[in-house]
């Protein structure tokens, strides 16, 4: 058992496992232009609501219980946290291992996966779902973070689903990091202009690299020669590469989106 109980991380450590880094979960009160894009995104629901709906699904259930009487379809939406990290309520309950979350939303529409099925200790669903797609099992979730990565999340009662996935070549496969030295963060470390207006900025946090653009926060992960994927978003690359006597930076997804000087 206490071999067990050591293979569990916290909810802490299973956030930084995915390098996840998402907005606060505090609600907020809509800005007048936030109020004038929820208008012209009609008859769309309200991205702003959208997001709230999904941060809180991490852990609030009283506030998860009032948007969904309030707005019945919440429970199903996605909100893509940038590079298309899409993320829905039962994503966000399911890795946070928040039970009570992951069936309310369930009994209101949400659509299971199997990374809910994982966290919720459904075996029979998991092993479905890998004799059905094999290879199945080394898909990512949201920010990353991996199949046996969720079972772990549901604690106890997902314990069967966690010593089965064990067993499973691929469901607990790293991100394929690299190291990352002092000078290469000092190096890239800083804010980037693009376009008119557009701002990203990029720190450090000891060796983890973080982007934040447009009120979205990303973790970076570094494949080697200063080229970064986002959390959650595997087939995008951030590229650092010195250009007249300044640092660029270069998102590619695959064809380049956005190309940015530091300090311009």
């Amino acid at each position: 058992m206490s071999d067990f109980r050591s293979r569990f991380v916290s909810r802490r450590r299973l956030i930084a496992s995915g390098a996840v880094l998402m907005a606060g979960a505090v609600p907020r009160r809509a800005s007048a232009q936030e109020r004038s894009t929820a208008a012209s995104s009609f008859p769309a629901q309200d991205p702003e609501m959208v997001r709230e709906m999904v941060t809180v699904s991490h852990g609030n259930l009283a506030r998860v219980k009032a948007l969904v009487a309030r707005h019945p379809a919440l429970a199903k939406v996605s909100y893509d946290w940038g590079f298309g990290d899409w993320e829905t309520p039962i994503d966000a309950a399911s890795h946070m291992g928040n039970r009570d979350i992951a069936e309310f939303v369930l009994a209101n529409g949400a659509r299971p996966t199997i990374f809910s099925a994982a966290m919720l200790g459904q075996l029979d669903v998991v092993k479905a779902f890998i004799a059905a797609a094999p290879g199945i099992q080394r898909t990512k979730g949201p920010h990353s973070i991996t199949l046996l990565r969720h079972a772990m999340a549901g604690g106890v009662q997902a314990r069967p689903v966690i010593e089965y996935l064990m067993t499973i070549d691929g469901a607990d496969e790293p991100l394929p990091t690299r190291p990352l030295s002092a000078g290469d963060i000092a190096t890239i470390v800083g804010v980037y202009a693009f376009g008119p207006g557009g701002r990203i900025e990029i720190t450090s946090n000891t060796d983890r690299v973080t982007l934040a653009s447009g009120g979205r926060q990303r973790g970076l992960v570094h494949l080697g020669s200063l080229e970064f994927y986002p959390a959650g978003a595997e087939a995008v690359r951030i590229r650092f590469a010195e250009s007249t006597g300044t640092m660029l930076l270069t998102v590619h997804d695959p064809d380049v989106v956005v190309t940015a000087r530091k300090g311009a």
